[in-house]
Parts: C-alpha cells; structure tokens; sequence
C-alpha cells in the first residue's frame, strides 16, 4: 500500500510545478515496486470517481486499474482520431458494444498498470483549452482518492430467475434458424439467452469479478463500472486481436464440448472435440471468414494448426491466426472482424438482421469487445462469459453457433454449461 501511496504524492508533487495555460497533453509516470498486499481491484472499487476499468490479460502478467475520464468516446473510430492527433503513447480502455459503432471507451484520468514485474502509476493531463485548467481538475481529482478497503465476499440469496427466451422459445428459436440455414439464407448464426437473476440485495461487481478472477483461469478478466449502480463484466477466453505494429494476431474460437474435473476424462471430451465435424465445421467457418476479411489488408497471413483450450466448465476449439498488415489501422480491424461470425454468423448482415429480429433482448456490451487503444499497441478480448449488474439483478448471457444440423435441446444444455462459469459464483452450482 506505501508503494502507491508514494506514487500518489509524486504525481501531486509535479502538479505543483508550473504548467502552461496552454491547450495541450501531459503525462507523468512513477514506477515502484510492486507491493503482494496490493490488489488493484479493490482499489479501482473503493474510489468514488466513475467510469472504472479493470483488466486482467489471460496470461496474468498484465493487469491494469483505470480510473476517471479525461476524454470520453463514443466509438473506437472516434478515440482512434484522437489517438491519431497526439504525439504521446497514450492508451484508451473500455468496451465496444455487439453493435460496433457503439462504445464506452475513455481516457483515463488516472492508470496503474502492472506489466510482469514492474508496476506504474500514470496521470493524464489534457485540454482543447488550458492544461493549467485541467491541472486544477486533476489536484482535485487525486484529493478524492480513497485507500484501499478489502472487497466483501459474494453472498446472495435468489429471488427469482428468468431466461431471454425460455426453453420453448430457444426451441423455435434454433429451429426457425435451422430452417433459414437449410434454405440457404445463413450457413451459420450464433444465438444468445440473457438470463436475469434477482438477487435479495444488490450484488457488488467489484466482488464478482474477485471471485471470477479468482477460478476462471485462462480467461481475459474485465470490469467495467458506469456508476455506483451499473457496471459489465466478464471472464473471457478469446481474444479479438492484438495488434502490434504492424503485427496483428486473432483467433478463431468456435466448437464447444464440457470439460470434467478429471483429467483423463476431460482429454476423452477433448479428442472428441478435435474429431467431431459439427464442431470442427463451425471452427473452420470462423476462420475462412476471418481471412477473408482481412485479405486485402495484410501482406503475410497465417492460420495455426488447431488446439483445444480447457476452461473451468467447457473446453473450446481454437485456431490462432497470425497476419502482417500492410497499414496499421485499429478502427478498420474493428470493421473486420467485429462483430466475427463466431458471435454473429455467416454471412455477417443476414445473421445480424436474424439475431436483431428473433432474439427476445438487446445484446448491448455481449458479444462486443474490451480492452484498450493505443497507437503503438492494441488489444481486445470478445466480451464472452459476461454480465451485466444493476443493483440486485444480474443479467448473464450465453451462446451458441448454430449450423446445419444443430439439435435445440444439445445447444440449450452448451448454453447452460457456459453461463455456468459466472452463475456458479453467484448460486453455488
């Protein structure tokens, strides 16, 4: 806790040197040590300024606290303009809706960042108008900061549950898409169920995501707070890309079969997975589609040998995708591969109008993106596994691929499997 508490008073100390009442940028940096007793969740969480971020790479050796706004963005083309305007390596967080031209991003006031070992706190100055102005806002800002208090533990008592469509519904639901598909209009659709469950109390999103964070391994965390009330989050498996310069890697995740406990058991579903053809079809039907897309940008592309990724409750058909682009542009990889047909379907417009006119709830933030923006480097995970929290209600959301020959009641028990990686959190099971 002395490492960021010393770190807070350096970044006041350089808003007492003189800034210019001139419009600008300005960053500052301070690097310390990492402190083990220091979780940046429950930090982020016991701040009164919105909007929060949290993020947790599925590799575990990034992890990032966001906090406050200098500059809110209502789509990613937008915060890459802006992006585009500034001379700093700044970096823009938040979510991008299933709906890409919808977006929650924000650059934040205040950023800590751990990368492998090392641990930086960064403030964020910057003004159409006066920098000298904004410093005000920012001493201000930092006054209101509050230590960390440790995050309650999840307990709730059900009230009551609802499913987006029921059971019956979800039956007519594939079966209409089936027929569509036999037909000739769609080869693939990927359909969601929203499931609401009421709680007794109002759940805190801070203490969900600690306990998600905490068994869901091999997952990008995220959490994004709106408010005091409000806030999405997930556990995420699959990445929508990371760019790198010019290097950009994707993936295609799509096949499902449940995972067991034991471990002989769980590579007997495992070589199934990697043998079934429903499953390897709608692998290879994300991945023909995702190149492409990206066809005409890329000057190199490659597409790696299939694996099997092993989760908590399901294990996942994945095949990497790595391409050289001839010209860095995030907002046109948004374009290409959001939404991807592992969320949508195949072709991309006939599959979103059927999801928009059969599903009976709005996606918002499922099946979109998080993660952050920056010139040099970008990357965001598919919002896969995610929740949405308002007050004492928490909407979970689960889906599947759905191709020739998809049985209702198989693709209703895959759906249960995989939102069984944030109810169990809240219910037990």
């Amino acid at each position: 806790m002395q490492s960021i508490t010393a770190a807070l008073e350096n970044l006041q100390g350089f808003l007492a040197d003189t800034i210019p009442d001139a419009p600008g940028t300005r960053i500052f940096d301070v690097t310390f040590p990492l402190n083990d007793a220091f979780d940046p969740l429950s930090w982020l969480c016991s701040q009164s300024s919105f909007p929060q971020f949290y993020w947790q790479h599925r590799n575990g050796q990034e992890e990032v606290a966001a906090l406050g706004a200098v500059e809110h963005f209502a789509s990613l083309a937008e915060a890459n303009s802006f992006l585009q305007s500034q001379d700093h390596e700044l970096r823009i967080w938040g979510l991008n809706a299933f709906t890409p031209e919808q977006g929650a991003l924000f650059l934040p006031r205040l950023e800590w960042r751990r990368d492998a070992g090392k641990a930086t706190l960064r403030l964020t100055l910057h003004s159409d108008i006066s920098l000298y102005q904004d410093a005000q806002v920012a001493q201000a800002f930092l006054g209101t900061l509050q230590t960390a208090h440790p995050l309650p533990v999840l307990q709730t008592e059900l009230k009551g549950e609802r499913h987006y469509p029921d059971k019956a519904g979800w039956v007519r639901m594939i079966e209409e898409a089936t027929g569509s598909i036999a037909s000739g209009s769609m080869e693939k659709v990927a359909l969601a169920r929203a499931t609401d469950l009421r709680f007794t109390t109002a759940v805190n999103a801070g203490a969900m995501m600690a306990a998600s964070r905490r068994i869901n391994l091999s997952c990008y965390h995220f959490l994004q707070r709106f408010d005091e009330r409000s806030a999405f989050l997930g556990s995420s498996p699959e990445r929508l890309w990371l760019r790198q310069g010019a290097q950009l890697d994707t993936e295609a995740l799509a096949g499902t079969v449940v995972n067991h406990p034991d471990d002989s058991q769980a590579k007997h579903f495992a070589d199934w997975l990697m043998q079934d053809d429903k499953n390897q079809r709608e692998n290879l039907l994300v991945v023909e589609d995702i190149c492409q897309r990206l066809q005409q940008d890329v000057s190199a592309l490659e597409v790696l040998p299939p694996e099997v990724v092993r989760l908590r409750k399901v294990q996942h058909l994945r095949r990497c995708i790595q391409a050289e682009l001839k010209t860095p542009d995030d907002a046109r990889c948004q374009r290409q591969l959001q939404p991807t047909a592992a969320v949508a379907g195949l072709p991309r417009e006939p599959a979103r109008r059927f999801i928009e006119n059969s599903e009976p709830f709005t996606r918002e933030w499922y099946a979109g993106s998080a993660g952050y923006l920056g010139k040099a480097k970008s990357e965001f995970c598919v919002t896969l596994r995610s929740a949405k929290v308002t007050d004492d209600v928490v909407r979970l959301y689960a889906g599947a691929g759905i191709v020739r020959g998809s049985d209702p009641e198989q693709e209703w028990q895959e759906i249960t499997q995989k939102a069984a990686g944030l109810r169990s959190l809240l219910l037990g099971d």
